[in-house]
């Protein structure tokens, strides 16, 4: 079973639900994702993302060139698809047995990713070249990542919280990738990033339009999502550096 998420009461925490995949990335610098108009992740981009996590701890960039339109679009079709069939999950609060489902902090389903389809595996690929590359730069120990879909109906939030204990070697870089095509003001959902040293200051609210990620800190860097006022879909992943699942 994984490990778990704290959230902004500190004796509570987060554990997903349902399997978790276990990948471990080659050791190149350039993928070439085969999505028709995706580009290579570039040395400079993965250098660009390594200096933002190192002197602020989070970073927002768009990859909509890198992922290309039509793999966005896969994406944004599978998860709506999952959405539309109930096969989506509610999320959980606590581990195991205490595992509860407070909808006073999170109100989001999830479908974790196994890689399987096309759109997946080249998700996949990129996530192994932030591995790679991160490891490279940072020499973060990085090992492997899991990764989910998470839908916001309108209403939905998640309260602030951050997606690792202190400590622990498991999760230790969060990613959200979004796939709302032609969001607008006013429709919420951002993502609102604050402070690590004062978790009272935001420092930014990331409007979930597709091709936008947000990578940061999992220790480090408290946010939370802020109600939705229409559906909203995402990928969530988490780069660890343990080598399996901790036990319960």
């Amino acid at each position: 079973m994984e490990d778990s998420v704290v959230i902004a009461l500190k004796d509570q925490h987060f554990e997903p639900v349902g399997s978790v995949v276990e990948v471990t990335a080659s050791s190149h610098d350039l993928v070439g994702l085969p999505t028709g108009n995706a580009e290579p992740v570039s040395s400079a981009w993965l250098d660009e993302l390594a200096d933002g996590l190192s002197e602020h701890g989070w970073m927002t960039l768009d990859v909509a060139g890198v992922l290309g339109r039509p793999l966005l679009a896969s994406l944004a079709s599978e998860v709506g698809l999952l959405d539309r069939t109930d096969a989506m999950k509610r999320a959980g609060i606590g581990r195991g047995t205490d595992l509860t489902r407070d909808r006073s902090v999170r109100r989001d389903r999830i479908a974790w990713l196994q890689g399987i389809t096309a759109p997946q595996a080249a998700l996949f690929d990129f996530f192994g070249a932030i591995q790679a590359g991160l490891n490279q730069r940072l020499f973060l120990g990085l090992k492997r990542f899991e990764a989910h879909y998470a839908t916001y109906q309108a209403g939905d939030f998640y309260k602030k919280h951050l997606d690792s204990f202190q400590g622990r070697a498991s999760r230790v870089i969060s990613l959200v990738l979004y796939l709302n095509e032609s969001w607008q003001p006013g429709e919420g959902g951002e993502l609102q990033v604050f402070n690590r040293e004062n978790d009272n200051e935001v420092c930014a609210q990331v409007v979930p339009e597709a091709g936008r990620i947000v990578v940061f800190l999992s220790e480090e860097i408290p946010h939370e999502v802020l109600p939705a006022h229409r559906t909203r879909h995402s990928v969530a992943c988490w780069f660890r550096q343990d080598e399996v699942p901790l036990p319960l």
